[in-house]
Formats: C-alpha cells, structure tokens, sequence
C-alpha cells in the first residue's frame, strides 16, 4: 500500500479522470482507462458505489446510502469500500481528495 492509498478514508472525496470510461451492463460495470486501456471489473456494489461517488464524490455519503440499501454491518462495508477504493486508486481510475 503507498503513502496516497494509506490515507483513503471516509471522508475523501473522489475525483474520476477524464480519460476513465464507465459502462453499466446488466448491474455490473467496466471502467476502462483509455490512457493505460486497462480495464477494470465492478459488481453489483461496486457499480452502485461508482455511481454514488458521480455524483457526490464524498465516500461518507456513498458509505451511508449503501448502508441503508444493503443488509451488510457497517465495519464490514466501511472495509469492503475503502479497499475498493484503493484498488480503484492503485489502478489509476479515481483520484482522492
């Protein structure tokens, strides 16, 4: 883990590049980074926490919507989410502010 992703928490904000392409198919997603065209898979969660963090890059409100609409403990999903961001962030997909 590097220094940036280390620092990923509830109350960054997420930022996604222009050259990062979103595509919704049937619930899931791919993410596609046109400058690396590296392509990046998202399940049903980590599609609805893409599209939470659009339109409002505060993690603390994506966390808290998801919250409410999944039966999962919020350890588990404060965890699950700020993995997925680092993966995201290691990847080059999102930025965090």
């Amino acid at each position: 883990m590097t220094a940036t992703t280390a620092n990923v928490t509830l109350s960054s904000r997420v930022t996604v590049p222009d050259d990062v392409l979103f595509q919704e198919l049937n619930g899931e997603a791919v993410i596609l980074d046109l400058a690396s065209e590296r392509y990046f898979g998202l399940d049903a969660v980590g599609t609805r926490f893409w599209e939470l963090v659009s339109h409002d890059p505060g993690m603390q409100v994506a966390f808290e919507q998801l919250l409410r609409e999944y039966d999962v403990d919020a350890a588990q999903l404060e965890s699950d989410l700020l993995a997925l961001a680092r993966d995201l962030l290691d990847a080059g997909l999102i930025r965090i502010e």
